[in-house]
């Protein structure tokens, strides 16, 4: 398998991107990593990192789309970029998966021009993993498509619920709808017509509507929602736990040093099954390739486990049980037409 990795994207690129691929780089089996940026710099990150790397090699571009770019404008104007020399790499097969911690906007929509659609997809979805307290749960979109239509969010509900029964290996993946209100008569229009398509789509199984508050309560496995609602909860769940962790963490110490260094270990631990560096990045769903977004602020650990969560995608042949599973049903069709 080889796994393109843009060494320029991200907060704290190239070294952090370089460790992660170090990292994952001494885990894999038979599988290569080709990091794509600037060379020199790249280079100096791997001596640094510990020198020569059989598994890892280096492609070199000489432009860097920066996170403040209008997505659009700079897959257009910086075509050798490394977001847009990777892409390009996986449109062609010269990559089996690629992974960027760069601008989203340009990596998703390089992606979708460059890569295409699987067959049948009408719009790519990102579908991000929350920790909840009763397990995983898969929420797609997560901000590639801001105003969907109702019969997309049935493709994210399937295409998601793949994910989570083959990755996350939840063998009958529930699915719920981001709302208002649990009632199935609350909600935007969007919301009240992508409800009645779900219940009646034998692919997925619906559970009805959710409400924000009860996402970590583990009344589902899969969440749906548009993109730009999808986007604003997951920072806020991300600045609520990171929140919530450090205040614990200080009152505890401000109480006793001693509690502090005796809960230390517990605090860890929690933090880490919450922590979205230890989830890698966030498939986009329904590119014909497998394509992991990593969060803007990723550190090594959340690229070490980026290459992971591609490994997986790929090594299931996600893709082929997507296009599969994506039969449209009439009643779809039905309400597409109206």
């Amino acid at each position: 398998m080889r796994i393109g990795i843009d060494a320029m994207g991200g907060d704290y690129a190239p070294r952090e991107i370089v460790r992660g691929a170090v990292e994952a780089a001494a885990k894999l089996n038979g599988h290569q990593i080709v990091l794509i940026g600037d060379e020199n710099a790249i280079r100096k990150e791997l001596e640094l990192a510990g020198g020569s790397w059989p598994g890892i090699s280096v492609l070199h571009t000489s432009q860097v789309i920066g996170m403040d770019e209008s997505p659009v404008e700079a897959v257009r104007h910086k075509p050798n970029s490394s977001i847009c020399r990777m892409t390009q790499m996986a449109s062609k097969g010269e990559l089996d998966a690629i992974i960027s911690a760069g601008n989203t906007g340009a990596f998703a929509a390089a992606s979708q021009l460059r890569m295409k659609l699987l067959p049948k997809v009408a719009r790519a979805g990102i579908a991000v993993v929350l920790p909840s307290f009763a397990g995983p749960i898969v929420m797609c979109d997560a901000g590639s498509n801001l105003t969907p239509k109702a019969h997309h969010l049935v493709q994210y509900a399937v295409m998601a619920g793949a994910y989570a029964k083959y990755v996350l290996k939840i063998a009958r993946p529930r699915v719920a709808l981001l709302s208002v209100g649990e009632e199935d008569v609350k909600g935007t229009s969007l919301v009240k017509q992508a409800h009645e398509l779900l219940d009646s789509c034998p692919r997925v199984s619906f559970v009805g509507n959710i409400e924000g508050r009860d996402l970590f309560r583990g009344g589902c496995d899969v969440v749906i929602c548009d993109g730009f609602v999808g986007n604003i909860a997951l920072k806020l769940i991300e600045g609520l736990a990171e929140g919530l962790f450090k205040t614990i963490s200080k009152e505890i110490a401000l109480a006793s040093p001693d509690l502090a260094r005796h809960f230390e270990p517990v605090v860890k631990r929690v933090w880490a099954n919450h922590d979205y560096a230890e989830y890698g990045g966030a498939p986009l769903l329904g590119v014909d390739g497998a394509c992991i977004i990593c969060h803007g602020s990723s550190d090594h650990v959340a690229i070490r486990n980026a290459v992971r969560v591609a490994a997986e995608y790929y090594e299931n042949d996600l893709n082929s049980i997507i296009a599969a599973e994506l039969v449209e049903e009439p009643a779809t069709q039905r309400l597409n037409d109206k």
